[in-house]
């Protein structure tokens, strides 16, 4: 039997590799995600998390405990809109404080953990009247009491949900319930699978290959 070179062999070895590599689906994960009110009653996946966002008065916040395959992609939104006058108009404002509105979606049962429930059927909402220096998560924990977090300062539970747990991986979100896409990005560019730039790398050593291959068998004819 004929010997391919040790280029060509490397050159096939790095593809196999890297396709060996590369997940057909990405896993997923339970978590609370962290929104931002938008206009019209709209949500926006944060992007700075609760304990560094220092949210003006007259500000919608929003968390949602879910099963998603990726942070933003498919999150899954909280299920009340981003209503500020829905949630604060009976609070009265304070001179020296500033009104959050906040909401609080603990999600659906097939999302919590085992042997673990939400809490609460519906989304709690809740107006937090704090400092106009205080972060969201000093505006949640003004309501929600107790918050967990874990040492890198994830937020793991709000009003003692989940029991347990942190960001834990799951094996399988191809039933998660109500996992919408806000407009961030899309599923195919981030979390759906591997990633544009692995897969041109592939192609290219494949194609490296390929030529590797032809060239050989043009010198021994």
């Amino acid at each position: 039997m004929r010997r391919r070179p040790p280029a060509v062999a490397l050159a096939l070895g790095i593809a196999l590799a890297l396709l060996a590599a590369t997940p057909a689906l990405a896993a997923g994960y339970r978590y609370w995600s962290f929104w931002d009110g938008a206009a019209g009653g709209r949500w926006s996946y944060a992007t700075q998390g609760p304990s560094m966002a220092r949210p003006a008065d007259g500000t919608v916040q929003g968390f949602r405990f879910s099963v998603s395959k990726d942070a933003a992609a498919q999150a899954a939104q909280p299920r009340t809109a981003a209503d500020f006058e829905a949630v604060c108009g009976a609070t009265a404002p304070a001179e020296g404080r500033k009104r959050v509105a906040l909401v609080i979606d603990f999600g659906v049962p097939a999302d919590a953990p085992a042997g673990d429930a939400p809490p609460e059927a519906a989304p709690r909402t809740a107006c937090a009247q704090v400092a106009p220096d205080a972060t969201t998560a000093e505006a949640l924990a003004s309501v929600a009491k107790p918050l967990r977090y874990n040492s890198a300062a994830l937020l793991c539970a709000i009003s003692g949900y989940p029991k347990q747990g942190c960001g834990d991986q799951v094996a399988d979100t191809s039933a998660a319930p109500e996992a919408s896409a806000p407009t961030q990005s899309s599923s195919a560019e981030s979390g759906g699978g591997p990633s544009a730039g692995l897969l041109a790398g592939v192609a290219a050593v494949a194609a490296l290959a390929a030529a590797g291959i032809w060239q050989s068998r043009r010198r021994t004819r």
